[in-house]
């Protein structure tokens, strides 16, 4: 086969080289179904051939807006592709007005959603939505075109030949998507992301994932709408990977159960989260069963890679590995053998403790604007470090700026911003791209951020804090499930805190303290701020005095997507969260 240039080469390839019985499967109805290589490609060309017969050119705009993760998506996503149409993404839990901003910014004409309540969210709109001719559904939605009509319409068809031609006529160079930043500050930016944009990061990015090629088995359930997570659909198949798709977050561990991955990819919060339950049980043990489990952790969280620890450690770690770690890999399917982290940081006991139990934790970095892995961490060849995002890839180039800033230059800097030239001249220059994160580069050549530019904050006293650091050490308490540092322009740095409900009622439990029984109830009980206030003076030592935290409120909400304190990548919305909880940010410096 000729040489990948545009995303839709992806699928030729795998039929070509693997042929898989089971490229995508997703369940339905209780019941996992497969789609073939080859059925892959045939219903990709019928999409092509009837969005070419109603009159999709090169450049249309057509938005995908799914629930969950399903292989209908990425039908979708080639057929679109193959026309030199544009993609245009989008995350099913923005509001009603992002909705209307981003179809009307980006001229999408036709729209694919994946259920009743996503048609019933746009179709309210529709009168609104300038450019939008068509919706169609992926479920079977009363009052709404089902997407099977484009297969079978795209079947009836002759016109082969005329889309040969047009696919011809896609070049690398040419724009294949618009994603729409989640924005944490002001409205969504589309950034324009080309095939070789894709492409060139998906083919070294391979070179860096360990994985067998034409055997492994990936289970997916971060949204494909994310271009992290459907990057690595790419990477599954260019190396004849089946790709399990995750029915929900809610049953994704019954979904590694059924599945028993080999590879999956992960936000730093669900590993917490796993981390968290496995602890959990652990303290419920008692007697020698309770010491052994607690050694193990205890040996697994000093883990550090190419036997660095020596032969006794390594003897240690494999009677932890045989009597309690083993137990940890079996509860994620026991074949689990790499964990792709992005999107935020890792705290390092977690890398450690699941390196250790043989499920290597690669963590790497990246932007939407750098399609989006810069760099990534790689077991072989000695380019795994704990505490930094790996070594860049090897057709980018990176540079570190005066003032800390890390600066991109490569394939996979994005075109620019969907009709934003301003907005593109600022953050590219002289064909760096700024990154907007603070980071260095060690002499080993490994990448290590410190924190986001736009983030870190001087106090009144003319000091810099760095939130993301600080947060990333309070949240290794069990009673904190979501933290925020605050303190811009104050005198010290305070802190809005999530507490994990959860756990902190088994704890009051435990303890046999009355702590109420609604999370605005137990966000004022004075023995849980008491608690809290143990782990503050437990962590805060660790920092410079102006760093440390010195007043806290809790939140008596949970922080979520709907609730607006979260993104759908489940980083903070900051200024949202300010605002939300001013109340509590006037109590802590103005009381």
């Amino acid at each position: 086969m000729k040489k990948i240039t545009r995303i839709f080469d992806f699928p030729y390839y795998q039929l070509e080289t693997y042929n898989l019985t089971d490229a995508f499967v997703t369940k339905v109805n209780g019941n996992w179904i497969k789609t073939s290589t080859a059925e892959y490609i045939e219903k990709a060309n019928a999409v092509s051939k009837a969005l070419l017969h109603l009159g999709i050119k090169k450049g249309s705009k057509i938005a995908l807006i799914s629930s969950n993760n399903r292989t209908e998506w990425n039908i979708m996503d080639i057929g679109i592709s193959q026309l030199g149409a544009v993609s245009v993404p989008i995350y099913p839990t923005i509001s009603s007005e992002e909705f209307e901003y981003i179809f009307n910014h980006s001229e999408a004409e036709l729209c694919l959603v994946s259920d009743d309540a996503l048609f019933q969210k746009i179709d309210a709109l529709k009168g609104k939505l300038s450019f939008l001719k068509t919706i169609y559904s992926f479920d079977t939605v009363s009052g709404c075109k089902n997407w099977s009509e484009l297969i079978d319409f795209g079947k009836s068809l002759h016109n082969d030949d005329e889309l040969e031609n047009v696919k011809a006529t896609v070049a690398a160079e040419d724009l294949a998507t618009i994603i729409y930043t989640s924005g944490t500050t002001g409205k969504p930016k589309g950034v324009m992301l080309s095939h070789n944009n894709l492409v060139s990061d998906t083919l070294a990015c391979f070179k860096r994932v360990p994985i067998k090629l034409g055997e492994s088995k990936a289970l997916s359930f971060l949204p494909i709408c994310h271009v992290f997570e459907r990057v690595l659909t790419y990477i599954y198949q260019y190396s004849g990977i089946s790709i399990y798709y995750a029915e929900s977050i809610d049953k994704i561990a019954d979904n590694i159960k059924e599945v028993k991955p080999t590879v999956m990819s992960v936000v730093p919060r669900l590993l917490e989260k796993v981390y968290d339950k496995i602890i959990e049980k652990g303290t419920q043990l008692s007697g020698i069963k309770k010491a052994l489990f607690f050694w193990a952790v205890s040996l697994g969280e000093k883990y550090e890679p190419y036997e660095a620890n020596g032969w006794w450690y390594r003897l240690q770690l494999s009677i932890a590995n045989k009597l309690v770690l083993s137990k940890w890999k079996e509860g994620l399917g026991g074949k689990l053998e790499v964990i792709v982290s992005g999107s935020a940081p890792l705290q390092h006991r977690l890398i450690r403790l699941f390196t250790a139990s043989q499920m290597t934790v690669v963590e790497g970095y990246g932007l939407t604007e750098t399609s989006p892995v810069i760099s990534v961490n790689d077991m072989r060849n000695k380019g795994f470090k704990i505490g930094t995002v790996g070594k860049p890839l090897d057709n980018i180039e990176i540079k570190i700026a005066e003032d800390g800033e890390i600066l991109c230059k490569g394939p996979i800097v994005m075109m620019g911003y969907y009709k934003d030239e301003a907005k593109t001249a600022e953050i590219i220059k002289n064909g760096y791209f700024h990154t907007e994160d603070i980071g260095e580069i060690d002499a080993d050549g490994f990448l290590k951020i410190t924190d986001r530019k736009k983030e870190m904050f001087k106090t009144s006293g003319g000091k810099y804090v760095a939130p993301q650091l600080l947060e990333n050490s309070f949240k290794q308490s069990r009673f904190i499930e979501q933290i925020m540092v605050v303190g811009e322009g104050q005198k010290m740095p305070a802190a809005l805190i999530q507490l994990d409900f959860d756990y902190v009622k088994e704890w009051a439990k435990r303890k046999n303290i009355n702590i109420g029984n609604t999370n605005a109830e137990i966000a004022q009980n004075q023995n849980i701020k008491d608690r809290i206030q143990q782990v503050l003076d437990t962590i805060n030592p660790k920092f410079g005095k102006w760093e440390q935290i010195k007043k806290f409120e809790l939140t008596p909400d949970v922080w979520s997507i709907e609730g607006g304190q979260l993104t759908p990548t489940l980083k903070l919305k900051r200024k949202q969260i300010l605002a939300l909880y001013n109340e509590l940010y006037d109590k802590i410096y103005n009381n």
